[in-house]
């Protein structure tokens, strides 16, 4: 029973922090959303992407760090305090989000690694400036351009784009998906996906995922522009091109990995073009394009690691901790 209760006991915790921040991070995102607009697109990447794991790992780091060694030190072993109906539905709650976490990862690596494996099969290797990875023209309705996978990522090529476009279209649009891997999206479109199922956490995500989604386009195309206004319309234009390209009613799955010109996102290709009009007009935005800093991302979460770890190590600090363990506990017996 010491065992059971401590899981439970766990679990709710995780829950409660990770909706609490959730929360915090919802009103943060709705106050500095419109101000965010004027940072460039990888800053904004970098931003979204850290409050969207940040609820997670503070629940982890908290559960890890402090509750569960206040609860082994402190909590007596000789007690059978049993597992109120209250405490466990809580526990079995945030248990079922893990869960749904757990396998949204699965599922996604497995639909991936089947999606590489079913174009490969018809696929012919193929050599592409600006580009390390393997490359691949693949014969496909959708006008595939797309880097797919997380740790070997390959880039596929429909062979209706190698045909439509220009070669310095193509580099443009080519130098794109380098930017996508330039800035780990894949990575962190995976995390973002376990962390918006992890703990069934408020609906307050969307939004994010949603900003996330057209910052990350937008931070490509400035790494392809970066070398000039021409590679901007050169961009533009295999923008438009592609979009015309995409057969009606045909959505293709992309568990791991993001389209050059994603279906039903009209609006979005236009507002990629006019923001690569802008570029082209505008050089000095050029010079204000950047490697994203992954130290952005990570250093908050590491201090916040640390800092737990440290407090962790004070007796009174542990002893707080139980004592507000109790009281959760009290509330719901």
């Amino acid at each position: 029973m010491f065992l059971l209760l401590g899981l439970c006991i766990l679990l709710a915790a995780m829950l409660l922090i990770n909706n609490i921040a959730s929360f915090f991070v919802a009103v943060l995102w709705h106050g500095l959303r419109k101000y965010a607009r004027r940072w460039s697109a990888a800053s904004r990447t970098t931003f979204i992407f850290t409050l969207r794991i940040v609820p997670v790992a503070m629940g982890l780091t908290a559960v890890v760090l402090l509750f569960a060694p206040a609860y082994l030190t402190h909590e007596s072993r000789t007690d059978h305090e049993e597992v109120s109906l209250r405490l466990a539905m809580v526990a079995a709650f945030a248990g079922v989000g893990i869960g749904l976490a757990l396998l949204r990862g699965l599922l996604t690596w497995r639909a991936t690694s089947r999606l590489s494996r079913d174009w490969l099969k018809h696929a012919k290797e193929i050599r592409l400036a600006g580009i390390e990875i393997p490359s691949y023209e693949v014969d496909h309705q959708f006008p595939v351009i797309a880097v797919v996978g997380t740790f070997r990522p390959r880039l596929f090529v429909a062979s209706s784009v190698l045909q439509s476009l220009k070669s310095n279209e193509l580099r443009a649009a080519i130098q794109h998906e380098a930017g996508h891997l330039v800035q780990g999206d894949n990575l962190m479109r995976g995390l973002m996906r376990a962390c918006r199922d992890s703990l069934l956490i408020i609906p307050s995500g969307r939004s994010l995922d949603k900003a996330w989604k057209e910052a990350s386009e937008e931070a490509a195309d400035d790494f392809a522009a970066r070398t000039g206004a021409g590679v901007a319309l050169d961009l533009a234009s295999s923008l438009i091109k592609i979009s015309r390209m995409v057969p009606a009613g045909i959505s293709p799955s992309m568990p791991a990995g993001a389209f050059f010109v994603a279906p039903n996102e009209s609006g979005a290709v236009t507002s990629r073009v006019r923001h690569l009009l802008s570029i082209a007009d505008d050089n000095t935005h050029l010079s204000k394009v950047r490697r994203p800093n992954r130290r952005v991302i990570w250093l908050p979460i590491l201090l916040m690691v640390i800092a737990v770890a440290i407090a962790a190590t004070e007796p009174h600090v542990l002893a707080m901790t139980h004592s507000l363990i109790e009281e959760v506990v009290s509330v719901l017996n």
